[in-house]
């Protein structure tokens, strides 16, 4: 473990970062110590994902690769300088902390990253004592939400930052200079309240105490891919939003102290909850700006919508074998491409009023490499293009649109078929028609309009579905 700020610079792997078998391979531990390190991972996951922290379990499910390795001491979240996270544990780390242990070192690497991330300051980050503040605030959570009366012990000792005992050195250290210091509960309130109670000592606490996770000078650049880090935290953000939105009571309480604890920190973390519609979550609106939040909400389950296509390529080296050869050259079809075919259905019944429709058609307009299919609907499908009127008004079926998007049924206009394969389809009604089964409902998206029935929230099995208030656009 790491004791001041000159070792933690000076520490390196032993393989490089990104080569994912290396590092497995490294001197590994015994496959008994192994299969009890993944397990206990495992369980820690698990858990978070059902109640302890829906921020700890998304940051995880966004690690694609998990890799237990003798190279890493402890543990570490980072960028892998291809776009993805990578999660590393040692196998020995884990098994000697347990499962309590292991749930806080993850607990508490995932809300580093998360608050690392929302405060990007140059002057922050690089400040000593703002790593302490953050560090203090992290762990007096993870304590708190984790139900514990002590950090994790390794080695016979304590690891991580105690806050108590940060606190008990500032206590004294005011005391002495006769200002008035905090009580607890205000110093570590906020991060960057912590920060600027830290920055009254006249010895604040540095260099950096040590801290569960490993910060290697050869990971510094990985570390520091800001467009990575900040891209998925804010898709974390995003679904723990949309998880509180939903009624999740965890996902909800863990983002309000989210959100309480970068309270007032700068114009731009301000910003960013607006951008995001998190004021919704706490009953408040932006006082500059409207949020949207069903349209937010749309914008992240549409972008979640991927479809695998390919793409041609040229395969160089095969290319000059076979024109060795004599062989034409041929082009091949590799990786996913970032494609969708979207559906919105429209109810002609008149509920939906049109500055809602407008915004959909810009939205699905807005997005790259979107084809968007447009329906209105009664008890018939009618294909039309946006700015056409609707016509309709006989009755409401779902399954009408189901049996045309699934190709069961031609057009009522045109008499032809669908044969589009879809990535998303998009219900704009009040809901009020006998309920359906899609045959692949996870790519239902229902708009609700106000007073509607928003059966799918709780339809078997469920899909994604948000009510709409009348004049939003």
């Amino acid at each position: 473990m790491k004791t001041n700020e000159s070792d933690r610079r000076s520490r390196r792997l032993p393989v490089s970062a990104t080569d994912r078998k290396a590092l497995a391979a490294w001197q590994p531990a015994e496959p008994e110590t192994i299969a009890e390190a993944v397990r206990l991972k495992e369980a820690a996951l698990v858990d978070f994902g059902m109640e302890s922290s829906a921020i700890a379990g998304w940051i995880y499910s966004k690690c694609a690769h998990q890799i237990p390795t003798t190279a890493i001491e402890t543990a570490a979240v980072m960028a892998a300088g291809d776009g993805t996270c990578l999660l590393l544990f040692n196998p020995d780390f884990f098994v000697e902390l347990g499962l309590d242990g292991v749930k806080f070192v993850l607990f508490h690497e995932a809300r580093h990253l998360i608050q690392r991330h929302l405060f990007t300051e140059p002057e922050l980050r690089e400040d000593p004592v703002f790593d302490i503040a953050i560090e203090c605030t992290i762990n007096h959570v993870a304590l708190t939400r984790l139900r514990r009366d002590g950090l994790p012990v390794y080695g016979g000792e304590p690891t991580g930052v105690d806050p108590r005992k940060i606190f008990a050195g500032y206590h004294a250290d005011l005391t002495a200079q006769g200002l008035s210091p905090f009580s607890y509960e205000e110093f570590i309130r906020t991060d960057m309240g912590c920060y600027t109670e830290l920055r009254r000592m006249k010895h604040p606490p540095t260099p950096a105490p040590v801290c569960v996770h490993e910060l290697l000078q050869e990971l510094q650049d990985e570390l520091a891919d800001a467009e990575t880090i900040e891209r998925i935290g804010n898709e974390v953000l995003a679904n723990v939003l949309l998880a509180g939105k939903r009624g999740v009571r965890e996902a909800r309480s863990e983002l309000l102290d989210l959100i309480d604890r970068t309270e007032g920190a700068t114009d731009r973390l301000a910003k960013l909850w607006g951008d995001m519609g998190a004021g919704m979550i706490r009953g408040q609106t932006q006082k500059t700006r409207r949020v949207d939040w069903w349209q937010r909400w749309m914008v992240d389950v549409l972008a979640s919508k991927l479809a695998e296509g390919e793409r041609l390529v040229y395969p160089k080296k095969r290319g000059a074998v076979l024109a060795a050869l004599g062989e034409d050259p041929t082009l091949s079809r590799r990786g996913p491409e970032r494609h969708r075919v979207v559906a919105i259905a429209v109810d002609a019944s008149g509920s939906m009023p049109p500055p809602v429709v407008d915004w959909i058609a810009s939205l699905v307009g807005q997005l790259d490499g979107v084809e968007a299919h447009w329906l209105s609907f009664d008890a018939e499908v009618v294909p039309f293009a946006p700015g056409d009127p609707l016509v309709g008004g006989g009755g409401t079926s779902f399954q009408a649109v189901a049996d045309y998007l699934e190709g069961r049924a031609p057009s009522a206009r045109t008499g032809e078929p669908f044969d589009e394969t879809l990535d998303a389809v998009i219900m704009v009604t009040d809901g009020m028609a006998p309920h359906i089964t899609p045959a692949e409902p996870d790519k239902w998206i229902w708009l609700i309009t106000e007073h509607g029935d928003d059966w799918p929230e709780g339809h078997a099995p469920q899909m994604a579905c948000h009510k709409v208030r009348t004049g939003d656009r």
